[in-house]
């Protein structure tokens, strides 16, 4: 299968993004209006399409100062295309990605079922010096 990795993403794509969010837990309520928003205050996309249709499958997004942290966010995978590898390109992509080499740290929000995925990219579990918190 060719991809296309990209960091843009066009009208229709961000529509394709909206349907990934649904198969998602945690994203399955978000809103068109919404996320074109939070895409035009996100520091860096990377997406992966094909490249004869043009079609999103698989999405990430990235928060940064571009000097300490980093926060990937939206991991997602196109549900048919799943336990492909495009999970792997993407994640390659991501911790490739110029602007992410000089960062003193990339983080990012999983569930343990997903740990070991992350792991072959040196992201390890919970630190005993930190704790997450949420303000709702």
């Amino acid at each position: 299968m060719k991809l296309k990795i990209i960091n843009q993403l066009t009208d229709n794509q961000i529509e394709d993004l909206c349907y990934l969010y649904t198969t998602t837990w945690w994203a399955k309520e978000r809103k068109l209006i919404d996320v074109q928003r939070m895409l035009k205050n996100t520091d860096i996309i990377v997406a992966l399409c094909d490249p004869s249709n043009h079609q999103l499958l698989g999405f990430s997004r990235i928060l940064t100062d571009y000097v300490y942290r980093a926060l990937l966010l939206d991991v997602i995978i196109r549900d048919n295309y799943r336990q492909q590898g495009l999970g792997k390109i993407l994640m390659e992509a991501i911790v490739s990605h110029p602007d992410l080499q000089e960062i003193e740290a990339l983080i990012l929000f999983c569930q343990s079922d997903v740990i070991p995925f992350y792991e072959k990219w040196g992201f390890f579990g919970k630190s005993d010096k930190l704790e997450i918190m949420i303000r709702p």
